[in-house]
């Protein structure tokens, strides 16, 4: 095992080599004092890596924020930008302190990405200016304009200095062979810089550089000069930017994370409220020094990661290498070409334009959204993008409530209406001339596939089935809107709802029972059926949270290892939803020793997961009556053909010689005895099984911190009642469900009865 401390170290020092660069090429194009990137950087390093929520993650001058700030400085000079990123982070500390993190994660990802690449892309044509020797003009339509009369001037040394930037940037993680491998550990953008910089020396190249002044006249902050209500906005454009690409950054770190790291050198998950204080406080601190701005930055965040950093100590030391820099390397900085600078940066712009992020946004049909904030951010400014694309995504959810489908369909004498989207009354017409075309004395089926129904088209609805039925006609509504209907009129079609439709009845479980299909469904025409209805009724009501769910990751509080018999429903048995419980179910509800020889590692991998990676806080053991696992164990003859089913319930063996050893002495249910051996075996299995998970690495561990909890349960299908195994006694009780109190269902809820 890695020892952490060394870990931190290596990673530190490959982050300091890669934000070195970036923290000069950052200020150089938002045309601060160069050492203000350096500033930035100790300071994000230092100050968040100490204070913030999420340990992994690197935070310094970022180039989301290039362009806000860029037109700050030209606006009220840099000393007052100083002063509005001291009080930005005023705001951000505020921000925290009301455990507003997690709503800015609320604004559209299209939004998000499209600032981003509208930023990226004002970036890339800015210091595109610089690599063809030029100076960038103050805004992306003057650079574009001007970008003829660029060409027509190039100035070859600065060019060939970029391009040599740009081709060892590329290349650099494509080089192959051994001694590739070993170059690459290098990171790309220190190597393209110091190539283009030994270039430069050695060919004696005249061209601007670096130019650190002493740190003697270095700028310090100033009491803000300007309007007001331009001062207001700005703070809030560098809170509103910073807090949200730092979220973002944090989350997407904590999910690199997960699918990196096994067991070892996992931190906590991220504390975003932590972190956005921690953001708070480092510009404050950098603003105060006369730094840029600070967010937490994905790309060195992702170095991190991937080096192998254990702890925060490693952001903290990248921090202290920049202040060693800073103080002792001057003489070294001041050779770098601005030119190799503007290179690195442009290449950093043009990657915000993600291809990934676009595709996403295309298959979510948002990619209007997404263009139409480029287009703002890179025409108008980030503040007046981000707000068009919140009105353009407002006007698009709008666009998508508004727009209903109405078909009408008749097949063997019954008529189908299906209304596709939300009734809302901008569909009334549409419903009224549709419902119009149908004879009274007939059947119909209206089939409402959304969610919401107002008022108008209720009344429509209801008006329209009043005549229909007082003429003879009969009429079924299916859909979850179809239930207002059923709801607000005895005479209406009544078990219009389907959540209850499984694909087997339940006898008593509704106020009503399914209506029985013309035909028999089987097999596939079941599960067709099925996967239809939750589209249909279940899927609107859920979206909202498996968005949630898909976006911030599973983080379940607790590992279900249950039988793989289909009358136990793990959902309905604990009141549990998305994201609750980590499931892991098999025949006879079984965990191998480690080290069995079975063939299958799929359970122990499954515990190990939850375990370390998940940091579930208990597991639950669950068994049922009737177990067909546990009747095949008793039944069992020696002599017989091994097959799969018999190699998997050797691990059983354990718990029918524990029953053999104990008797029944100990094994009640509520004070009663088990009725039969099965439900000996049963009862006894669960506890043997409890005594394996003990056998992990993984859970002896956690067990030994203190920091994990084991749960033996045992459901009666007969009775419909859940059991839990007393702690520290030997028999299974319902009565210590009395004291479970329902949980927030942001937290995995303890099983409870049904």
């Amino acid at each position: 095992m890695t020892n952490p401390r060394t870990a931190d170290l290596s990673a530190s020092i490959a982050v300091f080599l890669i934000a070195l660069p970036l923290s000069l090429g950052i200020a150089l194009a938002t045309g601060a004092p160069l050492q203000a990137g350096l500033v930035a950087a100790a300071a994000g390093g230092i100050v968040v890596g100490r204070l913030g929520g999420a340990p992994l993650q690197v935070s310094g001058p970022a180039a989301g924020l290039t362009v806000v700030t860029a037109e700050l400085i030209q606006r009220y000079g840099w000393r007052t930008t100083c002063a509005i990123t001291v009080l930005a982070g005023i705001c951000q500390l505020g921000l925290a302190l009301l455990r507003t993190a997690r709503s800015a994660l609320m604004v559209s990802p299209a939004i998000v990405h499209g600032m981003l690449a509208g930023i990226g892309v004002t970036i890339a044509l800015a210091q595109l200016h610089i690599v063809l020797g030029g100076t960038p003009q103050s805004s992306a339509v003057a650079n574009v304009l001007g970008l003829p009369g660029q060409f027509a001037d190039l100035h070859p040394a600065a060019l060939g200095v970029s391009l040599l930037t740009l081709l060892v940037l590329l290349s650099w993680p494509r080089l192959p062979g051994r001694a590739g491998a070993l170059l690459r550990r290098i990171p790309a953008a220190l190597a393209a810089v110091a190539a283009a910089t030994a270039l430069a020396v050695l060919a004696g190249l005249t061209l601007p550089r670096v130019d650190l002044p002493s740190w003697r006249s270095h700028a310090l902050p100033e009491l803000p000069e300007g309007p007001v209500l331009g001062l207001i906005a700005a703070v809030l454009t560098i809170t509103l930017v910073g807090s949200v690409e730092s979220l973002l950054s944090a989350v997407a770190t904590d999910k690199l994370i997960a699918s990196e790291r096994g067991t070892e050198n996992r931190p906590p998950r991220a504390d975003l409220d932590r972190e956005l204080r921690g953001q708070g406080a480092a510009n404050i601190v950098s603003g105060a020094l006369g730094g840029l701005p600070i967010t937490g930055v994905a790309v060195r965040s992702v170095a991190n990661v991937k080096s192998g950093a254990a702890t925060r100590r490693s952001t903290m030391l990248h921090g202290l290498w920049i202040v060693l820099a800073a103080a002792l390397l001057v003489p070294v900085l001041d050779l770098i070409p601005l030119a190799a600078l503007a290179a690195l940066v442009m290449a950093v712009g043009v990657q915000m334009v993600n291809i990934t992020h676009m595709r996403n946004v295309i298959r979510h049909r948002e990619i209007v959204v997404y263009l139409t904030t480029i287009v703002a951010v890179v025409l108008g400014g980030v503040l007046e993008g981000v707000a068009i694309g919140i009105a353009v995504a407002v006007a698009l959810s709008l666009h998508r409530l508004a727009r209903t489908r109405i078909t009408l369909e008749e097949q063997d004498g019954v008529h189908r209406v299906r209304a596709r989207g939300q009734l809302t009354f901008l569909a009334v017409p549409r419903l009224s001339r549709v419902l119009n075309q149908i004879p009274h004395r007939g059947h119909t089926v209206i089939e409402l596939d959304g969610s919401f129904m107002d008022h108008a088209a209720y009344e429509t609805l209801q008006d329209w089935q009043d005549s229909h039925v007082a003429h003879g006609g009969s009429l079924e509504v299916t859909g979850r809107a179809g239930a207002a209907i059923g709801d607000h009129q005895g005479s209406g079609p009544r078990g219009a709802h389907q959540c209850c439709r499984p694909w087997t009845p339940w006898q008593n479980h509704c106020d009503q029972r399914p209506a029985e299909p013309a035909e028999p469904l089987r097999g596939g025409g079941r599960l067709a059926s099925g996967i239809s209805a939750f589209q249909r009724d279940t899927a609107p009501h859920v979206r909202d949270e498996l968005a949630r769910l898909a976006r911030e990751g599973q983080q379940p509080s607790q590992l279900f290892l249950t039988c793989a018999d289909s009358r136990l429903v793990t959902s309905m048995i604990t009141s549990s939803g998305p994201g609750d419980l980590f499931t892991v179910r098999n025949v006879g509800n079984l965990v191998p020793l480690p080290g069995a020889e079975s063939g299958d590692d799929s359970v122990a991998a499954a515990i190990e997961y939850a375990v370390d990676v998940l940091r579930v806080d208990s597991i639950t053991v669950c068994g049922h009556s009737g177990c067909g696992a546990m009747q095949a164990l008793l039944n069992a003859a020696p002599g017989k053909p091994t097959t799969p089913l018999r190699r998997w319930l050797r691990h059983g063996l354990p718990s029918l010689e524990r029953m053999a050893s104990r008797h029944h002495a100990w094994a009640r249910i509520s004070g009663r005895l088990p009725a039969d051996a099965v439900e000996q075996l049963c009862l006894t299995n669960v506890v043997q099984q409890l005594e394996h998970l003990r056998a992990h690495e993984s859970v002896a561990r956690r067990l030994a911190e203190g920091t994990l909890e084991l749960h033996g349960m045992y459901f009666h299908v007969g009775e419909a009642q859940a059991y839990l195994l007393s702690e520290g006694r030997d028999f299974f009780d319902c009565r210590v469900f009395d004291s479970v109190v329902p949980a927030d269902r942001s937290q995995s809820p303890a099983p409870a009865p049904a």
